[in-house]
């Protein structure tokens, strides 16, 4: 879809070498965005660069900030200054029970998944309101406003990317600048390999629509929420779940 949604406007997107980082970057790319994919796989970001055209990737750990802001630099250098940020960098590590929960990998996830979402938040959102125009949209999980059993670190660090999104969202609210996320039920990628067999069955069958969501159904919220269509909805969580979310 080429659509100019997008055209003049640079974005960055975490964890963009696949997935739904991927699928949102090929997005906004195809509404004649400029994208930046920021991902730990650099090699994998450089193929899924090339394979999209105008775009660049960038190294970066999102649980540091001087990689952050490395990584700003080079974009801002290389591309351009960032209007739109799509983080969705994330893990979903082991499913096991609080109880047995590693205190190592707990803390992993909480870097990865919440840790990262607000330096990467922090990092642009400042530029974006001295231009006075901006989208944020993280990627939350509909494990944040629910709970998952046996998966209590991912939905701990989900659940905090909802409530980082509405304080920033009220934060920004006259800046220009609207934040909002989105709250997807599972959504078939390579973060599979990282599930037992157990727990996506679990999750599927909480689903209404007894299916997983695909990529592009994600990416296409993404693309409304950081286009200059979205006008009046800051702070705020977007369900896509197939009728599983029930508030």
């Amino acid at each position: 879809m080429t659509d100019g949604l997008f055209k003049g406007r640079a974005a960055v997107v975490t964890g963009g070498a696949r997935g739904i980082g991927l699928a949102c970057a090929a997005r906004i790319a195809a509404g004649g965005g400029r994208v930046a994919l920021w991902d730990r796989d650099l090699a994998r970001a450089q193929q899924s660069a090339k394979e999209l055209g105008d775009a660049i990737a960038v190294e970066v750990d999102v649980t540091s900030e001087e990689s952050i802001n490395n990584a700003l630099a080079v974009t801002e250098r290389e591309l351009a200054s960032p209007d739109i940020l799509v983080a969705s960098a994330g893990i979903t590590g082991p499913n096991t029970t609080v109880i047995q929960y590693p205190v190592d990998a707990w803390r992993q996830v909480i870097d990865i998944n919440l840790t990262g979402v607000f330096l990467c938040n922090r990092a642009l959102a400042s530029g974006m309101a001295q231009r006075g125009w901006g989208r944020i949209v993280n990627i939350a999980s509909v494990a944040g406003k629910e709970g998952n059993p046996n998966a209590s670190a991912y939905s701990a660090s989900k659940a905090g990317v909802i409530g980082l999104t509405k304080s920033l969202g009220k934060e920004l609210a006259t800046s220009g600048v609207l934040v909002n996320c989105v709250a997807p039920a599972v959504v078939k990628t390579e973060l599979f390999s990282q599930m037992t067999e157990q727990h996506i069955q679990y999750m599927l069958s909480k689903i209404p629509m007894n299916r997983f969501g695909e990529v592009g159904e994600v990416a296409e919220m993404v693309a409304w929420l950081a286009s200059p269509l979205c006008t009046f909805a800051t702070g705020a969580t977007f369900d896509l779940s197939g009728g599983r979310a029930t508030y």
